[in-house]
């Protein structure tokens, strides 16, 4: 006799979210092999290992998803100015498409936008990944979400491949500075005088060197 399961491990096994499965069987996509008397879904694990979820996945329901990233408050111009690249792209492309962006540094694995483009991808909602530069998704790290991206057969398309984000230094210094004051921040304290003048200091070499760098360029 088969194995039944619960409808978390059906989800496991698929690589897709509970609430897809559930979207799955309203849409008659996929239904449960026995529901329990208190309305729990159980699936037969013999027919699950047979399911290829691309055939059961509508291709025209996948997303196109460009994505936008700046590190802080006074980048929002230039945020602003990439959401503009994306659209103008994937119109031209006549592509059906969801901007996501992010307010945050290059080296936050964390952020909002970047958790709901993950997770939309390992989903298996996303067709394609637009961005305008490389480093718009990670400072480093980036590679590790194109791995994601090809295990799930989503097309990335950048942009400006060639091209060298003209922030790169700026960004990177401020991403640089961001680390330092957090972990300055947990060795002496916030307020501590030893932190700020830490920090004072940094944000002067940070200053000097983009300068320096800004005059060599001229």
């Amino acid at each position: 006799m088969s194995k039944l399961v619960s409808i978390g491990k059906a989800s496991k096994m698929l690589g897709v979210t509970i609430q897809t499965l559930r979207n799955w069987d309203k849409d008659g996509k996929l239904k449960p092999d026995e529901i329990t008397p208190g309305g729990a879904r159980r699936y037969n694990i013999d027919s699950l290992k047979k399911i290829d979820r691309r055939i059961i996945t509508n291709q025209d329901d996948l997303k196109t998803i460009a994505y936008a990233r700046v590190s802080s408050n006074d980048q929002k111009k230039d945020l602003e100015r990439q959401i503009q690249v994306l659209e103008l792209y994937c119109a031209q492309k006549g592509y059906k498409y969801e901007i996501i962006s992010d307010l945050g540094s290059g080296m936050n694995y964390y952020k909002k936008g970047l958790t709901n483009l993950i997770n939309l991808i390992l989903d298996g909602q996303v067709k394609r990944l637009v961005i305008t530069h490389k480093d718009r998704l990670l400072r480093f790290g980036a590679e590790l979400i194109f791995s994601i991206c090809e295990a799930k057969e989503v097309e990335v398309i950048i942009i400006n491949k060639g091209e060298e984000n003209p922030s790169f230094e700026e960004e990177l210094a401020k991403d640089v500075l961001e680390i330092i004051t957090v972990l300055s921040a947990r060795l002496y304290g916030s307020r501590s005088k030893k932190n700020k003048k830490l920090i004072e200091g940094m944000n002067k070499v940070v200053n000097d060197t983009l300068s320096e760098d800004q005059d060599i360029s001229k």
